[in-house]
């Protein structure tokens, strides 16, 4: 990793914790349309996986997406004003939280279904490999998405194929309300992937160099027609399952302590080592991140709603 891909990494990082605290917000102001999944914890995973793809790569997302998204290129306004229901949304307010999508980016889309995003990931890895392209496909997807027959069935048929995908499953430890323990046989998810005769990569989601040394991995096979990897990374959400979680299955303090780890002060702390910037510079990045967010949500007060005339556009295939 150099100073230009850490320092993007960790502007990216603070876009999307800006954006996520902002949306939090805006919920309990009671201005975006219906609950939301927020990714704040997480940052880490999306914004170094994406960091090393480009515009020709594809990403699918989750109901927890994001931050995916964000990495991705998405942009902070278009994107709340998605949440909010606006027209001047990524999906012209239609899609919500769960379903922003930027085909320009390679994000074939957030998805509402529990490991929906996965099988979308493989066909496009797949079509990759007959278009024979040095480009790869990652599906992230939470541990409860890994007992989905979605997951086995994709994974297997990714391993059969060689194709170029990379499996990315964002374990914070709980699917919804269950414990992984309460919900899985295996201790680690990565330890699936010997099933499949693909490799398993474990990392902690709060070491963005940990995350990097492990996806790159499994990139390097994937554009060497070696197959798929699946990758996971310990992580940890700050807040409930969504915005109205009560959380009453974990501790206030089992919360506190991850957040005494939190990868955007401890990656600081190492782009501040390796002098990449210094502690002025990256006060600077991150005041400009929310800045950015406070910018991008006027924006989004300010568009219109979507006009009811154009209620089924989009639905019905017209020829030109």
């Amino acid at each position: 990793m150099d100073k230009k891909r850490a320092l993007w990494i960790y502007e990216t990082m603070n876009k999307i914790r800006a954006f996520e605290e902002k949306a939090y917000k805006l919920f309990e102001e009671n201005k975006l349309r219906g609950s939301v999944h927020l990714y704040t914890g997480e940052e880490a995973c999306a914004a170094t996986v994406c960091s090393t793809l480009t515009d020709n790569d594809y990403i699918t997302s989750t109901h927890r997406g994001h931050g995916h998204c964000i990495a991705k290129g998405a942009q902070l306004d278009l994107a709340i004003a998605e949440l909010m229901g606006k027209a001047t949304g990524y999906c012209k307010g239609r899609g919500g939280s769960m379903h922003i999508a930027d085909l320009e980016k390679g994000n074939l889309g957030a998805n509402a279904i529990v490991g929906g995003g996965i099988p979308i990931a493989t066909g496009a890895a797949l079509a990759i490999k007959m278009q024979k392209r040095q480009n790869v496909a990652v599906s992230f997807f939470g541990d409860g998405a890994s007992n989905e027959g979605t997951f086995h069935e994709a994974i297997n048929f990714s391993a059969v194929h060689k194709l170029p995908v990379i499996f990315v499953c964002e374990n914070n430890g709980y699917g919804i309300s269950v414990p992984l323990s309460e919900s899985t046989a295996t201790e680690n998810i990565a330890d699936r992937a010997a099933g499949y005769g693909i490799p398993g990569y474990i990392c902690d989601g709060y070491d963005v160099f940990d995350i990097d040394k492990a996806f790159m991995a499994a990139k390097e096979r994937a554009l060497k027609g070696e197959g798929p990897s699946l990758v996971e990374v310990k992580t940890c959400r700050y807040r409930g399952h969504w915005t109205g979680d009560p959380e009453p299955y974990r501790t206030r303090e089992e919360v506190a302590e991850w957040k005494q780890r939190d990868a955007i002060d401890r990656f600081e702390k190492e782009i501040i080592k390796k002098r990449w910037a210094t502690k002025k510079e990256l006060e600077k990045i991150k005041a400009d991140a929310y800045e950015e967010m406070e910018k991008a949500a006027e924006f989004a007060m300010n568009s219109p709603v979507p006009d009811e005339a154009h209620l089924l556009d989009d639905v019905f295939y017209e020829e030109a």
